[in-house]
């Protein structure tokens, strides 16, 4: 058995990988974040980052989560319909700073830490990443100025 049957098996998945972009991509199901988190860090795996999305019209957020095995890149998508999902970072410390990243940036909590103050941008509240996008970018030159 292939180490992504296995993750499949341990979580209790039936739908199978995408190869997609470079990496494998498994609908995690009903499986939490934990849950991923313990079968990828018993078979060895290496957590790599976490990519956050804010939905289009209210609709939360999409967080994927990176895992690095045997040189395979995988992937496992959260969408959140709030601000909150469990920490990792007491399973494994390399997701400390990016989870304090997205906490910043997207007013995300993750449950279960306590955060260290983190400033990307002094000055900035959380969810600086939020802030309303349509005024600055029509203040923004075009490419074509730019260019010249």
């Amino acid at each position: 058995m292939t180490s992504l049957e296995t993750i499949r098996e341990k979580l209790a998945i039936t739908e199978p990988w995408v190869e997609s972009r470079g990496a494998y991509w498994l609908n995690p199901g009903p499986s939490s974040v934990r849950d991923v988190a313990a079968v990828m860090i018993a078979l060895g795996a290496r957590f790599v980052t976490i990519t956050a999305y804010e939905l289009p019209n209210g609709g939360g957020f999409r967080l994927e989560y990176h895992w690095d095995l045997t040189g395979n890149l995988l992937g496992f998508s959260f969408v959140i319909a709030g601000n909150s999902i469990e920490s990792i970072y007491d399973l494994t410390e390399a997701a400390d700073w990016i989870e304090r990243e997205v906490h910043e940036g997207f007013a995300i909590h993750f449950t279960g830490r306590e955060y260290e103050p983190l400033l990307l941008r002094p000055g900035d509240k959380l969810g600086v990443n939020l802030k309303e996008f349509s005024a600055s970018a029509a203040e923004a030159p075009s490419q074509k100025e730019v260019a010249q």
